[in-house]
């Protein structure tokens, strides 16, 4: 007895699958519906009593059998929605099926149960329009047999019942469909407000901890005792930590709101995790934790950026979860790509929690654990995004043996770009670089200046769009300068006020892909909020601008 409820389970995670196609699934429980129709139909033809235009019902099943074939090819060759294909399958199932009502007699009256089922399958896969669409054909349906049957002639009842039948249960269904929509239209909305809310609020207290984290590396020059120094540090860790929490907060309400989409490039995956090691270097060595690093030579099709956030996400958690271990980062190449993974020799996870690792906001916790920062969001984001990018993740682990996350199903190319290495060339000193900063709040405004000066640049530090420039070899702007402006207007307006397309950096709290498209300019490097000096010490020291500064 336990196979029905596990046969059920089954289905009921199939349907959960974010890619799940209702059209392709309907196409086979139709050929599964014609399979078991045969054991019905058969014995009834093999009767005595069925006269010879009766056998014309096994030819209709025949074809119909095999129309229902192609009708799965074409949606496995072409998926999506297509309603002259559903408007195809509509009328198969409902020709056969009135066919078989027509000559068929008493014998093949429960047909007729099946032309109901039918017609609220169709509401309840594809929406309301369809569902008036299928009840106006069942009625038409039950009224041409009728037309040729002299069974549904004899008996009207049945004509009756048949058709309340089809009017009624349609509209219960419709009713059902339309509190639904109003259900899932509340749900959305109260979601979209909970996004809105957690970006704004992540934006919001992005700019004081941007800040304090500038006004952290102005202290590390400052001369300070060793002492002293130590609590900077402990100031910037807890500040990383909150950093990270928003950054989580923020990419799961941009996933929320549907407006991600993946544009992608040609890049070798040594650089990716090369990024990604060196970006993490200094977290691992401070709990005493070590990258190796398999080397791959192979180039990828793939969104850089969201790779890396992917990534950043799971070695965070292996840093997170097994300090004191070291932790391996490499690539296998299998039918379906390149899969990178990322293995821990830490404790490894139970098996009972690993279900549900990839929910929001689940967290490994048993009782007497220690707190560690975060609330859960990672794997969350890691799975969301894989589905975004058409890629797939799994997760290995054993107690006592460490856990392995696996990314795979990247997409091999041919290497078109040169490496970011060989691009790039050395880095340059920022000494003399002559800056304009535009940041309309006055605490990231000064903290940022500061740190400036103590590199060696010559900054002019404007808390709105300025309406004189000095002569300037690069402008930093905040996207959000208030009044309406964004980083975009003050950087078309400076470049217009000096006669040239000076080069230029925007920081931002928002998702760096809205602030790209409204930029239009992919050779502006984007900034997320809270920066760390390092991070801006490396966009300024770009060749390009260094270049325009030493002319």
């Amino acid at each position: 007895m336990s196979f029905i409820p596990g046969l059920l389970g089954a289905f009921t995670r199939w349907r959960s699958e974010p890619n799940f196609d209702t059209e392709r699934a309907q196409a086979v429980v139709r050929i599964a519906i014609l399979a078991l129709l045969s054991i019905y139909l058969l014995p009834i033809l093999a009767s005595k009593d069925t006269p010879a235009s009766g056998w014309n019902i096994y030819w209709v099943y025949a074809g119909s059998f095999l129309s229902s074939w192609l009708l799965l090819g074409w949606i496995i060759y072409r998926p999506g929605e297509n309603h002259w294909r559903r408007a195809s399958a509509m009328g198969l199932d409902y020709g056969a099926m009135t066919y078989a009502m027509s000559v068929g007699g008493a014998p093949l009256l429960p047909v007729s149960a099946l032309v109901l089922w039918v017609t609220v399958g169709y509401g309840l896969r594809y929406g309301a329009r369809y569902l008036g669409a299928a009840a106006v054909i069942a009625l038409a349906s039950f009224a041409i047999t009728t037309y040729f049957n002299d069974y549904w002639r004899l008996n009207p009842y049945v004509v009756i019942t048949m058709a309340a039948m089809a009017i009624l249960v349609p509209a219960y269904i419709f009713a059902l469909l339309n509190r639904l929509h109003r259900a899932n239209a509340a749900q959305q909305e109260a979601n979209l407000s909970k996004s809105r809310f957690l970006a704004q609020a992540s934006h919001d207290l992005r700019q004081p901890i941007h800040a304090i984290s500038l006004f952290t590396a102005c202290l590390r020059d400052a001369g300070l005792q060793p002492s002293e120094l130590a609590m900077v540090d402990n100031i910037d860790r807890s500040l990383q930590s909150v950093s990270r929490l928003f950054k989580s907060l923020l990419d799961i309400s941009t996933l929320d709101s549907g407006r991600m989409t993946p544009e992608t490039e040609t890049v070798a995956i040594t650089e990716i995790i090369g990024d990604i090691v060196n970006q993490n270097s200094e977290a691992a060595q401070k709990v005493g934790s070590q990258f190796h690093v398999v080397r791959c030579s192979r180039y990828v099709e793939v969104d850089r950026g969201l790779l890396n956030t992917i990534l950043q996400n799971i070695v965070s958690n292996a840093i997170k979860y097994a300090p004191g271990h070291p932790i391996l980062i490499g690539c296998r190449r299998n039918a379906n790509g390149l899969a990178i993974q990322v293995y821990d020799r830490g404790p490894g996870i139970e098996e009972s929690h690993q279900p549900r690792l990839f929910e929001e906001f689940y967290q490994v916790r048993n009782r007497g654990d220690k707190d560690l920062e975060g609330v859960g969001l990672g794997l969350a984001i890691v799975k969301r995004l894989a589905i975004l990018m058409n890629l797939r993740v799994s997760l290995r682990s054993a107690v006592g043996r460490g856990t392995c996350v696996t990314i795979s199903g990247l997409k091999i190319v041919k290497p078109r770009v040169r490496s970011r290495s060989q691009l790039s060339g050395p880095l340059v000193p920022a000494n003399g670089l002559r800056v304009l900063l535009v940041e309309d709040d006055e605490a990231v405004l000064l903290a940022t200046a500061s740190l400036l000066r103590k590199w060696g640049c010559s900054v002019q530090a404007e808390i709105a769009v300025p309406g004189h420039v000095d002569q300037c070899d690069l402008i930093i702007t905040d996207f959000d300068l208030g009044d309406g402006t964004t980083g975009t207007e003050c950087i078309v307006k400076v470049r217009a006020l000096i006669g040239w397309k000076v080069p230029a950096v925007v920081m931002s709290g928002h998702d760096a892909a809205r602030v790209r498209e409204d930029l239009g300019d992919d050779e502006i490097p984007i900034l997320s909020k809270p920066v760390r000096p390092a991070e801006l010490r490396s966009a300024i020291l770009l060749p390009s601008i260094a270049a325009r500064a030493d002319a």
